[in-house]
């Protein structure tokens, strides 16, 4: 038998491959499902069960493809209604694969049909719990997800759900358990989740705030909603597309992986209502790209930026990618839903520009530069979350987090020319394409973000500091 974790950093998620004795069962698995079908090609298993968790709301599921091509179940928990064939377990019932028992665990909170599997081995005993969102590393997974599908759901409901579902369903578990949960830090689906991926529930149940066996459900929801900002504006459509189903990914790539020469592209962004995504690296766009075009680099999380600012999965999309990238960039947008892609640019912004077609560019200064051009008069912009900004921040500087630029947007400096930065030069870049595509462009990007203007000579009077740090 063998248990396997396959983590996808970029959108902080994990699925799970299971084998034993020739069959094997998949739980929670992404929306491009070649990885599992080999993995068990490669043990001679046939894939018997695909679990899943929950509908999920940070990514688009796999399930269907993957059922269609493995011939393996779809396999929900208790409650779930979704509009295809699947199995609705009850709880407490008791699934084989090869040697290994896989039993379901009911555990309303996150969502209402949410589920645990509790891996049990070939001699009875109780191996590990697969998670999904209910329980993380170091957190647990928030309660106001399920509020858009059925009304009378407060959060604090959900929460009071959750709550019951950890004291009665997890935490009398053994503590030898090793915890499998769906997702790592960076996930929106919590707020404080570790870094690690696994750990033992014996030690979630010493670490984990959520955990406290002394804590009342009244002290647990004012915890777990303190600091809980509001949901990205994609998963409630990513929730509705796992409940209804989806296109296959396969055909998504092959209509979307279409390569325009510079004028068919110009001609189809013209046509309106369609946003140019370019995906290359910070640096390329800042040089040279599309006027107007939104930037929103592959090497960061990008799918879950994608999902967050662009917000409707429908929106209609033209690629500026760089070359070799292509199909990957496509099935990343297809994680999150994004499956209205009309085509790329064919040979890259070297085309554009060689087909005569004029170009935009950033105003960016390097850490060195802007230090010596830093003055009490001068308007800085932090894009960084709120956590980053009270953590260490320069003096008199605006707080605008990037996940909130289009709530926000008012709140830009307007008429004088302002610094923007982030963290490390990513999240300013995608924040200054987003406000010059919106006719903003008194804008100085500082290059490599806080951590370049620490190394520089701006004295530390200039940030408010941590305590004890001068």
């Amino acid at each position: 038998m063998k248990i396997e974790q396959i983590y996808t950093g970029c959108i902080a998620q994990a699925a799970y491959y299971l084998e034993s004795n020739g069959e094997a069962a998949i739980f929670d698995p992404l929306r491009e499902v070649q990885p599992y079908l080999d993995k068990a090609k490669k043990d001679n298993a046939q894939i018997k069960y695909i679990f899943e968790t929950h509908f999920h709301a940070d990514f688009v599921s796999g399930h269907l493809d993957l059922a269609q091509k493995s011939g393996g179940k779809i396999v929900y928990g208790p409650t779930a209604q979704p509009e295809f064939d699947a199995l609705i377990a009850h709880d407490g019932q008791e699934f084989k694969v090869g040697n290994y028992t896989i039993k379901v665990i009911h555990t309303p909170g996150h969502t209402m049909e949410s589920t645990c599997y509790l891996l049990i081995d070939e001699n009875g005993e109780q191996h590990g719990i697969i998670t999904g969102d209910t329980l993380f590393i170091g957190d647990v997974g928030r309660p106001d997800l399920a509020q858009a599908l059925v009304g009378d759901l407060t959060q604090e409901k959900l929460a009071g759900y959750l709550y019951d579902s950890l004291r009665n369903k997890i935490m009398p578990l053994p503590d030898s358990l090793i915890v499998y949960p769906s997702h790592g830090a960076g996930s929106a689906c919590g707020k404080n989740m570790s870094k690690e991926t696994t750990d033992t529930l014996g030690n979630q149940k010493r670490t984990n705030y959520a955990l406290r066996s002394d804590m009342t459900k009244e002290e647990f929801t004012k915890e777990l909603l303190d600091g809980l900002g509001a949901p990205p504006s994609y998963f409630p459509q990513n929730v509705m597309m796992n409940i209804k189903g989806y296109d296959s990914l396969d055909n998504i790539i092959e209509k979307s992986n279409v390569g325009l020469s510079a004028r068919e592209f110009e001609a189809v962004a013209n046509e309106g209502n369609i946003v140019v995504l370019d995906v290359r690296h910070e640096n390329d766009f800042i040089k040279a790209h599309i006027p107007n075009s939104i930037f929103i680099g592959i090497q960061g999380n990008f799918a879950p930026w994608v999902g967050s600012l662009l917000g409707d999965v429908n929106q209609k999309l033209l690629l500026v990618i760089p070359q070799g990238r292509e199909e990957e960039t496509i099935t990343r947008l297809s994680r999150v839903g994004f499956d209205h892609v009309l085509g790329y640019l064919k040979g890259g912004i070297e085309a554009w520009i060689a087909a005569g077609f004029e170009t935009d560019s950033i105003n960016s200064i390097s850490p060195d530069e802007f230090a010596s051009q830093l003055s009490p008069e001068s308007v800085v912009v932090d894009a960084r979350k709120p956590g980053e900004f009270e953590a260490e921040h320069i003096e008199n500087a605006i707080n605008l987090p990037l996940d909130n630029i289009n709530e926000n947007f008012q709140s830009v400096p307007k008429g004088k020319d302002f610094f923007l930065h982030c963290a490390g030069g990513y999240r300013s870049v995608i924040m200054a394409s987003i406000l010059k595509s919106r006719g903003i462009h008194n804008i100085i990007n500082v290059e490599k973000g806080f951590s370049g203007i620490k190394q520089t000579n701006v004295a530390c009077t200039q940030f408010a500091c941590p305590s004890g740090k001068k």
